[in-house]
Parts: C-alpha cells; structure tokens; sequence
C-alpha cells in the first residue's frame, strides 16, 4: 500500500474504461473522469489525512488496484472499500490491504466504527467482508447506487 502516483493514472483508467469492472466503483469512466476521480482519491487524503492507497505487488512494483478508508460529508460512518485488477483477482492483494485498513481504522485513527458497503449482487466482495470477519447488518438504499449491503467491521 502506498500513495498515489502520476502514473497510476494509466492503469486506474483502464479500470475505469470497463463497465463490468468498475460497476461496484461508481461504474464505467471515460479517460477524463477517471483522473477526476482520482485527483479526487489525492484530494480526501488532502482534506481528511486518510484515504485509499495505491496497492502494487511487492515484488514488481504493479498497481494492482486500491483499498482504503473513506468518510464524504453525507456518510453516516467510515467506509472500508476496495478494488483489483480483474487480472490481479484471487491472489490475496484486497484481503492483505483490507487487513489492514482495518487495523488502521481502530488503532490509528480510532474510529468508533467501520462498515463496508456492498452492492447486493457483489459476492466476492461479501465474502472478503466476512472473511475479515465484518457481520451483515442490513441492507441500505444508498442514492444513485441502490440497495447496498452494510457490513460491519466495528
């Protein structure tokens, strides 16, 4: 896990540029929104001294995709969030990241609570929660994302 980088933008678009990748992300980018969003990603570090980070493979150096923590002015509560590659899935990069968020959220930043919104349908995403042992709590309507699953972490 690190910060961003400027040449993160390449990789983090083509993310973007897939609608089945990026529909439990806010959904498909063009070029031009996807370094909106993530000068946006830059921008809640700036604002609130937490964020998501860039994760890249040890080894190598890839972007692989980005975990983090997330607070905007109308959330109720601390959001743990996460993406990878489709291409980087399945090698423990979101559980590891996550992993930590987690540890981060409680011992740094000393949140009194962190949950993860899920779309209803995302079940890799359901079973990461409950694999770093959030419990389901209720299903929210969240505005222009409709019903979403709110997995508590604490």
């Amino acid at each position: 896990m690190r910060q961003w980088r400027a040449e993160d933008i390449e990789p983090y678009t083509r993310y973007f540029r897939d609608q089945n990748r990026a529909q439990y992300f806010g959904g498909k980018r063009n070029a031009d929104d996807a370094w909106r969003h993530l000068a946006m990603m830059v921008g809640h570090w700036q604002l609130n001294g937490f964020g998501y980070w860039a994760v890249e493979e040890r080894i190598t150096g890839t972007f692989v995709g980005c975990v983090g923590l997330w607070k905007s002015l109308d959330w109720p509560e601390l959001e743990l969030g996460y993406w990878i590659d489709d291409r980087q899935q399945r090698k423990g990069f979101a559980e590891e990241a996550a992993a930590e968020c987690v540890r981060y959220a409680r011992n740094s930043l000393k949140s009194p609570s962190l949950v993860s919104y899920i779309a209803s349908d995302n079940m890799p995403s359901q079973k990461l929660a409950a694999k770093l042992g959030a419990k389901y709590e209720q299903t929210i309507e969240l505005v222009e994302q409709g019903p979403h699953l709110v997995y508590r972490h604490f």
